[in-house]
C-alpha cells in the first residue's frame, strides 16, 4: 500500500512559481515511477509530467515543456514539480500518482494523492 499527499499548491499570479510536494509513504514509493497529472473544471485529467524510480529520467507534456520541472528525492520519500511562468490555463487540482511504469496515461497508475489545488490569476 501507498499513500501520497500533495502540498504546495495556492493562488499565484500569471508568470509566478509554485512548487508541488508528493509526500509517499510505502516500500515502493522509491522503487516507482511518479507521474504528475492535473484536472481543471469540466475537463478530462491530463498528464503533466512524470518521473522515472530514480529520478534520471524525466517527461513532459508539450504544454508545460521548459516551464516545469519534476525532481525526487527517495531518500525524503518526496517527488517535486517545480512550476516556473505560469499561465491561467494551468489552473487546477494537481494529483501526483504511483505507477508500475512510466505512463502518460491515468488509468496506468495505481495510487493516487488526494490533489492540491493551483489557481493562476491573470
Amino acid at each position: 500500500q501507498v499513500q501520497l499527499v500533495e502540498s504546495g499548491g495556492g493562488l499565484v499570479q500569471a508568470g509566478g512559481s509554485l512548487r508541488l510536494a508528493c509526500a509517499g509513504s510505502g516500500r515502493t514509493f522509491s522503487r516507482n515511477p511518479i507521474g504528475w497529472f492535473r484536472q481543471a473544471p469540466g475537463k478530462e485529467r491530463e498528464f503533466v509530467g512524470g518521473v522515472n524510480w530514480s529520478g534520471g529520467s524525466t517527461e513532459y507534456a508539450d504544454s508545460v515543456k521548459g516551464r516545469f520541472t519534476i525532481s525526487r528525492d527517495n531518500a525524503k520519500n518526496t517527488v517535486y514539480l517545480q512550476m516556473n511562468s505560469l499561465k491561467p490555463e494551468d489552473t487546477g487540482v494537481y494529483y501526483c500518482a504511483v505507477g508500475q511504469f512510466a505512463s502518460t496515461r491515468a488509468n496506468e497508475y495505481d495510487y493516487w494523492g488526494q490533489g492540491t489545488q493551483v489557481t493562476v490569476s491573470s
